[in-house]
Parts: structure tokens; C-alpha cells; sequence
């Protein structure tokens, strides 16, 4: 019987989210680029790989080889021929390969799906910002739905904007996106180099706990 949960690969990630990555649901990490939102996606895809499972990956953004190779260390390119990775260059072709990608979850041994990033190509789309938005909630929300039929964990990434009235960095997608995401996790810089997670959504843990962590040749480190 497959667990409830499906482990991130960092225990404290884990704990922050109740066990896990919850399956049925949208896990959403957001933050300024180079923060560390694709390294935790790393770590979780390539725990969830030396689990004996695949992953679908979406790739909008570049996906560093270097960088798996070196979270993933001996047996990489095994751990890597288990990845099924889509690369749209376009916002249609996004919501087209994600489609297709419901062949993979119903052929079975799918243990995870990333999107990395959500909205990296949803902005180029013509039509206007609500348009755009109402666009990328309907792909969402296909996405939801493979992971409910399928019991399969989804992780999305999520780039920000620097909203002129607060002043503070908010993520990109309009409300649907936060809607449509049960669990949510901002990550902030600190000084020194060092970074905090935490959480500001979630339906059955307490909002606003965190953990801080510095980024390693290897991954993470948590503080």
C-alpha cells in the first residue's frame, strides 16, 4: 500500500508539511530567483527516483544537469532514465504536453509530477493579464485533477514580483494560483547567505513556521 505522503527528501521540509508532499494536492514554493525553489524540487524528485518511482517533470526554465548530478551523486544517470521531462517553449504548448503527460500517470509507477516553473511562460500569452491568468488556472486545475485520479503528488514553482504598495515580493498567478495550491511555501533570503522557509499555507498545519538553511554542493543544510 503506497503511503499517505510522499517524502521531499528533507526532514525538515517534511515535518513542516505534515509528513510530506500530500498526494491529490498542489505544493506550491515560490521566491526570488536563485533562492533555492529548484533545489528543493531536486532533492525531492531525485528522493522520490531512489524510491523506484518516476517523475514527470516540466522544464520551462532550464534544467541544470550539473546540479542533478550533483544532489544525485553515484547512479545519477540511472536515477535520471526514470524522468519523463517535457520542455514547452510556448504557454499553448504547456497545456497541450500536459495532455498528453496523462498517459505516463495511467500506465502506474508515476510517483511524483513537478512543474518547474508554473508561470514562466504564462506571461508571453496574448490577451491581456486576466486572460493569461484565467488560462494558466484551467491548466492548473487539469493538472489537480490527474493528481487526484492518479494519487500522485504535484510541485509547482512559482516566480514573484515586487508588488509597489507593500513593497514586498508576492508570487505571480493571481489568486486561482494561490486557490488552486493546498500547501505553500515562500522562501526568503536572509544575510549571510542563509535562507528561510516557511510556510504560508497549508489546511492542517500552523501557518508561519519555518526553518532556515544554507545551500551545499550536495543540496541543502538545514540551520
Amino acid at each position: 500500500m503506497r503511503a499517505e505522503r510522499v517524502s521531499t527528501g528533507i526532514p525538515a521540509l517534511d515535518g513542516m508539511l505534515g509528513g510530506g508532499l500530500e498526494r491529490g494536492t498542489i505544493t506550491q514554493i515560490f521566491g526570488e530567483p536563485g533562492c533555492g525553489k529548484s533545489t528543493f524540487v531536486l532533492i525531492t524528485v531525485i528522493s522520490v527516483l531512489r524510491e523506484g518511482e518516476g517523475v514527470v517533470f516540466f522544464d520551462t526554465e532550464g534544467l541544470s544537469i550539473e546540479r542533478f548530478g550533483q544532489i544525485a551523486g553515484g547512479g545519477a544517470e540511472t536515477l535520471a532514465s526514470r524522468m519523463y521531462i517535457y520542455e514547452p517553449s510556448t504557454f499553448e504548448a504547456q497545456g497541450m504536453m500536459i495532455a498528453e503527460s496523462e498517459q505516463l500517470l495511467k500506465k502506474g509507477g508515476i510517483g511524483l509530477y513537478v512543474m518547474d516553473t508554473a508561470t514562466a511562460l504564462y506571461r508571453t500569452e496574448l490577451g491581456g493579464l486576466r486572460e493569461a491568468q484565467r488560462r494558466l488556472a484551467a491548466q492548473l486545475l487539469q493538472m489537480l485533477g490527474m493528481s487526484r485520479r492518479y494519487q500522485v503528488p504535484i510541485l509547482i514553482t512559482n516566480q514573484v514580483y515586487l508588488d509597489p504598495e507593500s513593497g514586498e515580493y508576492r508570487p505571480l498567478g493571481g489568486t486561482a494560483m494561490q486557490h488552486i495550491s493546498k500547501a505553500i511555501i515562500r522562501i526568503e533570503r536572509l544575510n549571510g547567505g542563509k535562507r528561510r522557509a516557511v510556510l504560508v499555507k497549508h489546511r492542517a498545519r500552523p501557518e508561519g513556521i519555518s526553518f532556515d538553511f544554507e545551500m551545499t554542493s550536495e543540496g541543502v543544510r538545514v540551520l
